[in-house]
This record gives C-alpha cells, sequence and structure tokens, in this order.
C-alpha cells in the first residue's frame, strides 16, 4: 500500500491520546518538575485534580510535563471520558480543551510542521523517520500525531511504555530517543511564544484566497468580529476568478493559544451536490507569529475530501496583489491577457508599476479597476524557464507565474488515493483529480525534484481495473465526469478494487505529436468504520469548535 494511504486510512485505528495523561499514579523525577508548565485553571484542576496531583510549584502530574494541539488536547478528553469516566458538561469541556490548548499548546513553528494533519491532508511521509519507526507509530496513525506532542524525556519514556503495553509494541526506545529531542517539551519557539505580550484582536476586514481541486481559485474578502474571548464570527465573500461564480459563506471560529484557528461556516445556498461550494465546512488554520497572516484548509466530505486551500491576510490601506488568472505562460508568447487580482489599486497606473521577471514585458494596461488589473505581456522566446514572482509595485506574489517552452508530461493529483462506496449508514467517499502540467526544470530531465508546476491542463477523464479485459466497463466501481470527481457506484460490493485513473490532455502533445497521458493509483473500497463510543464523546468536536448550544 503507498506511504501516502497511511495518513488517512490510520485515523480509526487508535485514540493516539489512549494513555496520554495517565496512569497519573507515577510521578517525574526533581529536574522534570523544575521543568513543569505550572496549572492555573481552577475548572482544570477541579476536574483533573483528583488523579493527576498538584505540587507546591503549581505542576500537576503529568499534564505539566506535555503539549499539543487542540485536537490532542480533545482526543485526551475523550480518553479520559471513556476510560476513566471523567464527567463534564459541554461547556466544561469546551473550556478546558481551550484552556490547555493555550498555555499547553505549541508554538506556531511547532504547529507548522505537522499542521497536514489537523487539515486532513493527504500527506506522504516516506522518509521523515526510519521504517521501525513508521513500523512502531505509523501502523495506527501518521507520524505527525506523535510530533503533535511535546513532552520531556521523562514523560515520552513513560508514554511510550504504556502505549506500548497497552497496544503490544515490542520495543519503543528507538522511538523515545528520537521524540524527545524532535519534541521537546522546552524549545525556543516556546519561549519566544510564551514571551509575547498577548494576542491581538482578530476582528476587522481580511483578504481572501481559496482554491479548490477542479474548481479553481477564488478571491475576496472575510469580515471577523469578535464575540466572546478568542471566539469570533465571520463573514467571507468570494469571487471565482474563473467563471465570477460568487459564495457568500459565514461562520464561527475560536482561536486557540493565539495561533490555531478552528472553526465551521456554511455557504448561503444549498448544497446538492457532494463537493456543493455551500456546504458546511470545518475550518483549520495557522495564524503566524504576528497574527498577519493565515493559511490552512476548509475541508467536509464523509473523509474529509473536499476543501480550499486557504489563505487570508489583514487588509491595509496599501494596493495588495492576490492572485493572477494564469499559472503560466509560454516562451514566444506575444499580448498574452492576463488578470491581476487584489485591494487597493490606484486609479493611476503605468505598466511600468508591473513586474514579471526578466523576459516579460508588459505590452499595455487594458483596464484597471480598485480589484483588478488586464495587463497585455509579452514572453521573450528565451525568456528564463521556470517560476517568476508577479508584482505590483511594492506588493508582490512569490512564484505565481511559471514560464515554460513546452509541456513535457502530465501528473495526476492525488497520485494516490482511496475512495469509499457507501451503505445505509456511511455516506460515499469521493475523489477529486486534477492533472497538472510539468515543465523537466532546469536539469533537463522530467520527474525530477526541480520540474516546474505549470497548472491544470484540460483533459479527458477514464478509470480503468486493474486486470480488467480489455474495453471493459468501470461502471461496478463508479464513473469520473469531466471535471475530474470520482463518483463510487451506488451498489456496495464489499470488495476491494485496484484502478487507474488515468488524465489525457486534450490539446497537449509529446514530442512524438501523441497526446500526453497522466495516471493515478485509486483504491475503491468499503467504507471506514470508525469505533463509535457515546454520542456524548463524539459530539465534542463541535462542542470545540461552535460551543454547545450554536
Amino acid at each position: 500500500m503507498p506511504q501516502t494511504f497511511r495518513t488517512r486510512l490510520g485515523r480509526s485505528a487508535c485514540l493516539f491520546a489512549g494513555l496520554v495523561l495517565g496512569p497519573p499514579g507515577q510521578t517525574q523525577t526533581l529536574a522534570d518538575r523544575e521543568q513543569g508548565i505550572p496549572v492555573t485553571d481552577p475548572l482544570v484542576i477541579a476536574k483533573c485534580g483528583g488523579c493527576h496531583t498538584r505540587d507546591e510549584r503549581g505542576n500537576m502530574q503529568r499534564l505539566s510535563w506535555e503539549r499539543t494541539t487542540p485536537e490532542g488536547w480533545q482526543d485526551a478528553l475523550k480518553d479520559m471520558i471513556l476510560r476513566e469516566g471523567l464527567s463534564v458538561t459541554p461547556p466544561e469541556a469546551r473550556a478546558i480543551v481551550k484552556y490547555l490548548s493555550g498555555s499547553h499548546g505549541l508554538a506556531a513553528e511547532e504547529a507548522e510542521p505537522v499542521r497536514y494533519d489537523p487539515e486532513r491532508r493527504i500527506h506522504d511521509e516516506t522518509g521523515m523517520v526510519s521504517e521501525s519507526l513508521h513500523e512502531t507509530c505509523g501502523k495506527c496513525h501518521s507520524f505527525a500525531r506523535a510530533l503533535s506532542w511535546r513532552r520531556s524525556e521523562a514523560d515520552w519514556k513513560q508514554f511510550a511504555d504504556s502505549h506500548g503495553n497497552r497496544y503490544h509494541i515490542p520495543s519503543t526506545a528507538e522511538a523515545v530517543e528520537y521524540l524527545s529531542k524532535a519534541a521537546p517539551l522546552q524549545s525556543p519557539a516556546w519561549d519566544a511564544w510564551n514571551a509575547r505580550t498577548g494576542a491581538q484582536s482578530l476582528s476587522g476586514r481580511w483578504l481572501v484566497t481559496a482554491s479548490m481541486p477542479g474548481d479553481g481559485t477564488y478571491s475576496g474578502e472575510m469580515q471577523i468580529d469578535r464575540d466572546g474571548d478568542d471566539e469570533y464570527n465571520t463573514r467571507a465573500t468570494l469571487t471565482s476568478i474563473r467563471d465570477g461564480t460568487r459564495i457568500l459563506r459565514t461562520g464561527r471560529t475560536i482561536v486557540f493559544g493565539g495561533s490555531a484557528w478552528r472553526g465551521r461556516s456554511k455557504g448561503s445556498g444549498s448544497a446538492v451536490a457532494p463537493d456543493g461550494l455551500s456546504t458546511e465546512a470545518r475550518e483549520v488554520l495557522l495564524l503566524e507569529a504576528d497574527q498577519s497572516t493565515a493559511e490552512g484548509r476548509w475541508f467536509w466530505g464523509q473523509y474529509q475530501e473536499f476543501g480550499f486551500e486557504v489563505k487570508l491576510r489583514r487588509a491595509s490601506s496599501e494596493p495588495t496583489l492576490l492572485a493572477v488568472d494564469r499559472p503560466s505562460l509560454k516562451t514566444g508568447s506575444r499580448a498574452i491577457r492576463i488578470r491581476l487580482i487584489g485591494d487597493h489599486f490606484p486609479a493611476q497606473i503605468g505598466a511600468a508599476d508591473l513586474n514579471f521577471g526578466p523576459g516579460v514585458t508588459v505590452r499595455a494596461i487594458a483596464s484597471n479597476s480598485p480589484n483588478e488589473i488586464v495587463a497585455q505581456l509579452d514572453v521573450a522566446a528565451d525568456a528564463p524557464l521556470g517560476k517568476h514572482d508577479a508584482a505590483f509595485r511594492r506588493s508582490s506574489l512569490p512564484g505565481a507565474l511559471a514560464i515554460y517552452d513546452r509541456v513535457d508530461y502530465l501528473k495526476v493529483t492525488p497520485d494516490s488515493i482511496v475512495a469509499a462506496f457507501g451503505d445505509r449508514n456511511h455516506p460515499k467517499g469521493y475523489q477529486q483529480f486534477e492533472a497538472i502540467g510539468y515543465q523537466r526544470g532546469p536539469d533537463g530531465r522530467a520527474h525530477t525534484a526541480d520540474d516546474v508546476a505549470l497548472g491544470p491542463v484540460d483533459a479527458a477523464w477514464a478509470v480503468q481495473v486493474f486486470h480488467a479485459a480489455e474495453g471493459g466497463s468501470s461502471d461496478s466501481v463508479g464513473a469520473i465526469n469531466s471535471q475530474g470527481l470520482f463518483t463510487p457506484a451506488d451498489k456496495n460490493p464489499n470488495l476491494n478494487f485496484d484502478c487507474w485513473v488515468i488524465a489525457t490532455a486534450r490539446d497537449e502533445k509529446d514530442r512524438n505529436g501523441a497526446p500526453l497521458v497522466g495516471k493515478s493509483y485509486m483504491v475503491v473500497t468499503v467504507p471506514t468504520y470508525v469505533f463509535n463510543g457515546r454520542r456524548y464523546v463524539r459530539d465534542l468536536d463541535r462542542w470545540v469548535d461552535d460551543g454547545p448550544d450554536r
């Protein structure tokens, strides 16, 4: 099975939080007590202090030697409810997670490398750690789940020993050695994060860009209004750069620890199609340390397979470039029309205000408004190949435009994935594919690390089941539409199907004049049956995001 499958399939295999907080009777060494993070919240002390005793410094057993994400603390709380019989109300559960995610959370720099896990992204962890460590941890969950926790060395050892005993892992010594160094309790990033003077309010007008595979890029703005301590109401208006479609989404979010944006939003229209842009979405973003920008994902679906890639930035009075409507331009092109989308563009602009790097000349400004500039560009035959910045005066989009001489190959994304049949209790697991054109890069060889992505290519789509007879139908597994959306068949045969998803370019040819073709590996399988626990525990997800009454 390809490595990329692990990060999605392993989520239901075990609760990584299983023995995060217990057994509470074990204690740390004096050195660990001196480094602990005191617990000062009265509710946490009242609810957790019966098992996790508090010393004269305010340190609580286990809790004071652990830090993690909101999802980590949420899972830990779920486990204490199920396994230890902890009794909390919905508001109490939300308040506990909120406090621990702030005072015992992660700095933005620590959360960045592992944010793909809470954002529910397919991510290839091959090469991240040794194969033996993947065998120790990766059988049940992504390795990012482990790296989302920060612990003292003694706590890592205590956790690994108890976790190993519970799940019958033969050796945890390598894991303890690696995690103690890679994810220590104390770090310069955490020290700097704690030294901040305090998180500023996010209230105000923000600029948004959001792209969705198969649907293109949207741009617009979001109004954020404060509604409580670190809680906000949001209203986003987005416009498709491709066809002008407008979306209005309203939502609510909590910002944990000044950096972890966790919320939900929904469009104003009805969501009929599974990939409908008005569908309620979970919002997971990471705010930078200065809280001027944020980046992440809004996602939905039975397997979180649909979603926007989102970037936010605070609006200012200065001209701001947000997006361009073309991801690439071919050498030798003349009078190519390009649209630049942004905010606060002045009324009077000239060709000299725009810059796309060497070899790209602005021939003329066709039109402009406060939010859009339409320009005509010439690309020299010898223009440098590769990524070019797009800039309007001092506002720049790094690598926004790729210059190429030919499309060397197609890559279908995701390159390996799982789709799922549905049943009466489980919706289908869909998949959205894109065919991305690539240029061979500076080394002159295709399929190497320096290759340049040129953006989506118009393609015809097909699904081919492994070992199927020549000309056989794939109807038994499902169908893929002209936009690359795969829909599993209605009937669940209770079998697995290995398939190729094949994209054939409509216009781009190879050196022999044949259409370029790309493939992706897809398994279509039965639904993932997730351990339920009690409804009380399942609903913690929504309590933390929205509050119990919203």
